[in-house]
């Protein structure tokens, strides 16, 4: 028999393999390794007492506002939609704005007011000559929309009108009308 090989086939029993280092220490080895994965996963999984993010949950009310080309930067606008936002703050009902493209005519701004009407805005805002000059052209065919006018235009059983000039109390102004219109059409 080769003498490399001596030893290997002879011995079948516990005595030809041992574990190097010993059993003791292989032993103390894997439970420390147990202890590190243990709390390494109780470390990553403990809850970190902030509440979970969770995504604002909003009304089925719906204010929309037509502006001129500028959008919601135009001066005019700009505290408009302010006022809006805060309402929708305050009622969970949601805020959205569409500006006139195009010239900038009461007939090319109907299309786009007509946009609004058919997107079930509970109150349609406007601001500016071209979609003010739409309500006033169109508020008497919808008289289930309850419109409101920054600025001037024509009184009407469905249209509110907000005269003020200074942007902060057109900001509140609004936030009072949309706040009000959207708890209405939440508590239905």
């Amino acid at each position: 028999m080769d003498k490399r090989l001596r030893g290997s086939a002879a011995k079948t029993g516990r005595e030809g393999f041992r574990l190097p280092g010993g059993r003791r220490t292989w032993l103390i080895g894997g439970g420390a390794a147990l202890v590190l994965v243990a709390g390494g996963l109780t470390w990553a999984l403990w809850p970190d007492g902030r509440p979970d993010p969770r995504a604002r949950v909003y009304t089925e009310s719906t204010a929309c506002l037509l502006t001129p080309a500028g959008g919601t930067a135009d001066k005019r606008a700009a505290p408009v939609w302010a006022g809006m936002q805060q309402a929708s703050l305050d009622t969970h009902g949601k805020v959205q704005f569409l500006e006139v493209d195009g010239p900038q005519t009461g007939a090319n701004a109907v299309t786009y007011l007509g946009t609004l009407v058919g997107g079930k805005c509970d109150v349609i805002l406007t601001v500016g000559a071209a979609p003010n000059a739409a309500v006033d052209a169109s508020a008497a065919s919808q008289p289930n929309v309850h419109f409101v006018v920054i600025g001037s235009g024509k009184s009407q059983a469905n249209v509110s009108i907000i005269g003020e000039e200074d942007p902060a109390r057109v900001t509140e102004r609004v936030r009072s009308v949309v706040a009000d219109v959207l708890s209405e059409t939440k508590d239905r």
